[in-house]
């Protein structure tokens, strides 16, 4: 049973409150922002909760066991600190949500009524949907490794052991000419095509200077040859702002965690951490057949 603090109890036993509710938000990047459906701002832990940012809560709706509680929260962007390129650009997603049930007469009084993350948000045009989950999300989340034939380490960390930063995993460029998420740039000779496919571009410039975006293919360019450097990107998807001729960038190699990209791509087939020669289901669900030239049984697998 949740102890509360014996002043704000007191408060709400009175005949009459003053009660508001309070959300703080701490961003991918580290930002912390604090919202409130009061009308005036009110501060408190350091940060101050914006008034009139067109925030409304619906109820929170709670359970007993493991279920996920979850409460929803719309809003326009009325707030300088809200924004849909931000929204776009993924900084909210999964964000740390904190939600406050405070006196606003004195924010002292105050609980903390739920702990959990923002899980889906729509936007439109003026406006922004946001789902609040509670931890119990966590436990629908797998954890710890699976069996599989793709590898399940992150290119260049630890258990990979990839070097990133290594001439042969790193290029640098501009851009020449976009078509979408298509664009053709200049400064990436030497390296073979494919090689920053899955791969990782960091925006050095221009609209989405600080952006980074997944690279889907990495070819080269049509009558280019890898001494010239011109090669043709493809992203996952387009980045928030327009990509311009002339915006530079830092790409990174990427992997598609198969074990023969980890071999002949990296030469790192001593650290893959998948299982490349485990059964597949035809084999697990196959029978001898006295028409196989090989019934002996010795190894399937060598």
């Amino acid at each position: 049973m949740k102890q509360l603090n014996p002043e704000f109890a007191a408060h709400l036993l009175g005949n009459c409150t003053s009660l508001c509710w309070c959300w703080q938000i701490m961003r991918r990047d580290g930002v912390r922002l604090g919202f409130t459906d009061h009308d005036r701002a009110l501060r408190f832990a350091g940060i101050t909760f914006e008034a009139a940012a067109g925030f409304t809560g619906s109820d929170v709706e709670a359970s007993l066991g493991l279920a996920v509680n979850n409460m929803e929260v719309e809003g326009a962007f009325s707030s300088d600190r809200i924004s849909e390129s931000d929204i776009a650009a993924g900084l909210y997603d999964d964000a740390q949500i904190v939600l406050y049930r405070v006196n606003w007469q004195d924010p002292s009084q105050r609980e903390i009524m739920q702990r959990g993350n923002l899980g889906e948000v729509s936007r439109g045009e003026l406006a922004f949907s946001a789902e609040l989950r509670s931890l119990a999300h966590r436990l629908n989340q797998n954890t710890g490794r699976t069996y599989q034939y793709g590898c399940d380490a992150q290119l260049g960390d630890s258990r990979c052991g990839v070097d990133l930063q290594a001439p042969q995993n790193k290029g640098a460029g501009h851009v020449i000419a976009v078509r979408e998420r298509v664009f053709t740039c200049a400064g990436l000779g030497g390296f073979a095509a494919d090689r920053f496919s899955w791969g990782q571009l960091h925006w050095m410039s221009g609209a989405n200077k600080g952006g980074r975006v997944k690279v889907k293919l990495h070819k080269l360019a049509v009558g280019g040859a890898e001494q010239s450097g011109t090669a043709e990107l493809t992203l996952w998807q387009a980045p928030v702002q327009p990509i311009a001729a002339g915006d530079t960038f830092t790409v990174f190699a990427g992997c598609a965690h198969t074990f023969a990209a980890c071999k002949d791509k990296f030469a790192n087939a001593v650290n893959y951490r998948g299982f490349p020669h485990m059964p597949g289901p035809d084999f697990v669900l196959s029978y001898a057949n006295q028409d196989e030239q090989k019934n002996d049984g010795s190894a399937y697998v060598k």
